[in-house]
């Protein structure tokens, strides 16, 4: 009879995995993400421990930059706030995207992707609901954020909907960029690498570019690489729209590095998660 199992385990995977039974009529995979959404924030809710990362790390990176580089930079920490803030907003936010990556791959690594591939769900569903569980934490991230630094002194000048348009284009960036993740952690081998090949290439895109200073003040070559990098777009954007300034041109190159963002890495993201289901 234990010979006998891997055919009943198949003709069970292929029962499960019909196209009636994965669909379930249409607007099933809406329905089916959302619910699979619902699990990624009650996995947050039972392991609060997972939002260290964005509730003390925007505090330590405001007090380190602020206080310690402030004076040197800006000639005081109240106008280097007012400067610094909304592009270590986006940096944040930017980091935060590397956890999806890292749950994805966790799920492979512990046969998590092969439950979700017995049950009778649309086969997008885990992944689209990885995506929008993940925007919780890009918001608490923002949060955070932006309220330790109004205890700090700092405010919006242009009022609260510009700044609430300025949270809402960092959250949209966010989530088009974490498709990159999503993918990396779809090909690596196991989750400690997701945050390797994340911060390698993430650290220098945020530190090269306009966050912790102007590019002016950099050279010709280091200036040039820095006006077109688009966290430098997203920075930019996020100012205008907290402190008043050209938006309509950063608005726009941001609109355009997300939409390619997408059109790349959502198909390969796909097609590599469906070589796991």
């Amino acid at each position: 009879m234990p010979s006998q199992t891997p055919d009943i385990v198949t003709t069970e995977r292929r029962v499960t995995s019909a196209p009636g039974r994965r669909s379930g009529g249409l607007g099933a995979g809406p329905r089916h993400a959302l619910t699979l959404t619902w699990r990624s924030l009650l996995k947050v809710r039972n392991n609060p421990e997972q939002l260290l990362d964005v509730v003390i790390q925007p505090v330590l990176f405001v007090v380190l930059f602020v206080f310690v580089f402030g004076g040197a930079v800006a000639g005081d920490w109240h106008t280097y706030l007012r400067f610094l803030l909304p592009g270590l907003m986006v940096q944040q936010v930017l980091f935060a995207t590397m956890s999806i990556g890292v749950m994805l791959s966790t799920d492979i690594t512990k046969g998590i992707v092969d439950r979700f591939r017995s049950l009778p769900i649309a086969r997008s569903a885990p992944l689209v609901g990885a995506v929008l569980g993940d925007a919780a934490r890009y918001m608490i991230s923002m949060v955070v954020l932006l309220a330790f630094g109004g205890l700090l002194g700092f405010r919006f000048e242009t009022g609260l909907l510009p700044a609430l348009a300025a949270c809402a284009l960092v959250l949209a960036f966010a989530l088009a960029l974490c498709w990159i993740p999503a993918f990396v952690g779809l090909l690596v081998k196991n989750p400690q690498s997701v945050s390797g090949i994340g911060f390698v290439v993430l650290f220098p895109l945020t530190i090269v570019s306009n966050v912790f200073a102007e590019a002016s003040t950099m050279p010709g070559w280091l200036r040039a690489w820095v006006r077109v990098n688009p966290v430098s777009q997203v920075v930019d954007a996020a100012r205008g729209l907290m402190l008043g300034g050209p938006v309509a041109v950063p608005l726009l190159a941001t609109a355009v590095w997300g939409a390619c963002i997408l059109a790349i890495f959502v198909p390969l993201t796909v097609r590599a998660y469906i070589r796991h289901t």
